[in-house]
């Protein structure tokens, strides 16, 4: 008991040292907290070592990794580090058990310290920048909000990613423009899943910008001309732009090297490609983007979609996409409440982000 209580003084007296030191050197309160946590887990171990074993120490380590910075981080990784080696000086018995612990506690070490450099990259680390992300990633999904629109017409769209989350490399944004222009456009970034996912972070940003201040036929080159900028390494996209009339139905769809609109003639119940044509965004400087015109009387409905939807490694695009007039025909019958998640559950592809856009005009 006796012990006890002198090594408890000795580490409220050590603690009180650190803590003073560390504001003197301006260390974050997270940072002191775990150093200190890390010594005292480190006489634990040497005091009381059948009751505190070595893997201990891979909880201020893991802790560490979720709350310090890029900069802060690779520097307690090592702290750690050098505390287990410590530690392992003053062990009486070396078993294999206690080997295998050393081993896997340097090798999360390791691992860790992996991941602090990647951070750096970003410039925040642990729960700050995963918020971080999970913010950017909000923000896309606000793009894509279809703004409030008259009750005799009903948009929605739905979004897969090939990795399962909520990053992926297509799009969608949304923009209303005074009492009867709604513009909606569907981008396909290059690649796939969270890679993909960090371009989408900029260019929904930009092109819900751009769309809300062009006029409907300048807003690809401009998208283009953006993309061009960028001098990515992978920097295309594929896009599909429509501008809708909400008085009248009539429409304007321009193409970037995209799988063309699918529309629904009420009149006849039958489904038909609408071809448009276009270079991909990214590619060619002073690029010009036809367009191809139409009219959504009442019943009618417009499709856009990307190539997760229509293409895999064994079916290709023309052979996808009658299955997906096919399906469309069979799911909806219709019925356009809900319908691009339910059309998008009947064709789903996995291998590739999937997105898809239906416009339709009420009957009444």
């Amino acid at each position: 008991m006796a012990r006890l209580k002198t090594l408890g003084e000795r580490c409220a007296g050590f603690a009180r040292t650190c803590w003073q030191r560390a504001q003197r050197a301006g260390w974050s309160v997270e940072l002191a907290a775990l150093v200190l946590v890390t010594v005292v887990v480190a006489v634990l171990i040497v005091v009381f070592p059948v009751i505190v074993p070595l893997i201990t120490l891979v909880l201020p380590l893991v802790v560490g990794s979720l709350l310090l910075g890029p900069r802060q981080l690779p520097w307690f990784v090592v702290f750690v580090l050098l505390a287990l080696a410590l530690t392992v000086t003053r062990q009486e018995d070396m078993t294999p058990r206690t080997a295998m612990a050393i081993a896997i506690i340097f090798a999360l070490g390791f691992i860790v310290l992996m991941t602090s450099f990647r951070r750096t990259r970003l410039g925040v680390g642990g729960m700050r920048g995963e918020s971080m992300l999970v913010d950017l990633r909000d923000r896309i999904l606000k793009q894509g909000r279809i703004p409030e629109l008259p009750k005799d017409w009903n948009v929605g769209w739905e979004l897969r990613s090939a990795g399962g989350t909520a990053f992926a490399g297509d799009f969608v944004v949304a923009s209303r423009s005074g009492l009867t222009r709604l513009e909606l456009v569907v981008v396909d970034v290059s690649g796939k899943g969270e890679e993909a996912g960090t371009r989408a972070l900029l260019l929904s940003g930009a092109f819900g910008g751009l769309m809300g201040a062009l006029p409907p036929a300048e807003f690809l080159p401009a998208a283009n001309t953006y993309l061009i900028r960028q001098e990515w390494r992978e920097g295309f996209a594929t896009a599909i732009h429509i501008s809708v009339d909400l008085m009248t139905g009539d429409y304007e769809v321009r193409s970037a090297g995209h799988p063309p609109a699918i529309v629904h003639d009420a009149g006849s119940g039958r489904w038909f490609v609408q071809e448009t044509e276009g270079p991909l965004l990214g590619l060619v400087d002073d690029a010009e983007y036809p367009v191809v015109r139409g009219h959504l009387r009442r019943g009618d409905a417009v499709l856009l979609y990307t190539d997760g939807l229509v293409e895999s490694r064994t079916r290709d695009i023309s052979t996808g996409t009658d299955h997906l007039l096919g399906q469309a025909d069979r799911v909806l019958r219709g019925d356009f409440e809900d319908a691009a998640a339910r059309l998008i559950d009947a064709v789903d592809i996995p291998g590739d982000d999937r997105a898809l856009l239906v416009v339709h005009r009420r009957v009444g």
